[in-house]
């Protein structure tokens, strides 16, 4: 049973039957060619004498040439797939080798959080060189202090309407209260939760309020109540808010990929760094499990370190006495 013959069948099979894209079967071109030439150099020409322990040597040989997870767990589904394709067209191959073999488990980035100056700075200053009294700036600083303020998804911000509505089929997913000191939102798995607001958010919310009604106003429910609206009268999307948040850090110099879910990883490890209340600040985010809020434990433990690491006199690597 040839090598080479197989993978072009496999490969075409894939181009014909799963109409594959050019680059996934090129993809999986490079890796079955990766398999074929370290089976034969191991003594291996028939495929169907490929054994779990090739597998299992070929991934420790590309994980420690610094293959990534990601990647590795690519080439086995590739080599998986291969193998059981192979296996409804000759009877030699008693089970595929790649059957139980996983890549190793990917670790969990941490959320990037900003420092509570640089999110100070962000959600208080204006963008530089724009009118701060325009309506789009006005909008912008309530937007980002009540992402920071409350700790927000973009879904519920962009959710929110100015009060509760409920008339002709629609129906509000979040809203403030009358004195904007709490705000209602709707977040994962349709779970309702109140959340506390800032001064300082409601301070913006208020000077946001006037230029918002000067907006044109569109006859959809959906629009006409929400809390905050772009130019043409509309609900503001995900991406806008994502994008005006992104120009607004850079133009105040900001050294950060700043979106709008950094700030909801800012609210949590700035409040869990102030209070230690782990539950608290889960029941603020809508998290389901204690597991979710528990990373931001780690991320206070960094900054700590941080802390440690400038002002120990033990901490610091000694500087040369040559």
């Amino acid at each position: 049973m040839d090598f080479e013959r197989n993978i072009e069948a496999w490969l075409e099979m894939l181009r014909t039957q799963r109409k594959l894209s050019a680059h996934t079967l090129t993809s999986y071109a490079r890796d079955l060619q990766g398999l074929r030439i370290f089976a034969q150099a191991a003594g291996v020409a028939n495929p169907a004498q490929v054994n779990p322990t090739h597998i299992r040597k070929l991934a420790a040989q590309r994980h420690a040439q610094g293959l990534s997870p990601r990647s590795l767990a690519r080439q086995l589904s590739a080599w998986r797939g291969f193998f059981d394709w192979l296996a409804t067209h000759n009877a030699q191959l008693a089970r595929n080798p790649v059957d139980g073999i996983k890549a190793p488990r990917r670790s969990k980035s941490l959320p990037k959080a900003l420092s509570p100056d640089d999110a100070t700075r962000l959600v208080a200053q204006p963008t530089p060189g724009r009118d701060s009294e325009a309506a789009d700036q006005r909008c912008n600083r309530a937007m980002f202090e009540l992402l920071y303020s409350s700790g927000l998804r973009v879904s519920e911000l962009v959710g929110l309407d100015l009060h509760y509505v409920q008339q002709d089929g629609y129906r509000s997913l979040g809203w403030l209260s009358q004195d904007f000191s709490e705000v209602t939102v709707t977040g994962k798995g349709s779970k309702m939760r109140i959340v506390p607001v800032g001064s300082h958010a409601v301070q913006a919310l208020r000077d946001w309020l006037p230029a918002r009604s000067s907006l044109p106003r569109l006859p959809e429910l959906s629009h006409q109540g929400a809390l905050f609206l772009n130019k043409r009268g509309r609900r503001v999307t995900p991406a806008l808010v994502q994008k005006r948040i992104k120009a607004h850090a850079r133009a105040l110099g900001i050294p950060a990929n700043v979106h709008p879910h950094v700030m909801r990883h800012s609210f949590a490890s700035h409040v869990l760094q102030s209070s230690g209340d782990l539950r608290a600040v889960q029941e603020m985010l809508g998290h389901a499990s204690i597991a979710s809020t528990q990373v931001y434990t780690s991320l206070d433990f960094q900054r700590l370190a941080q802390v440690y690491d400038a002002a120990h006199p033990r901490a610091r690597k000694r500087e040369s006495q040559d």
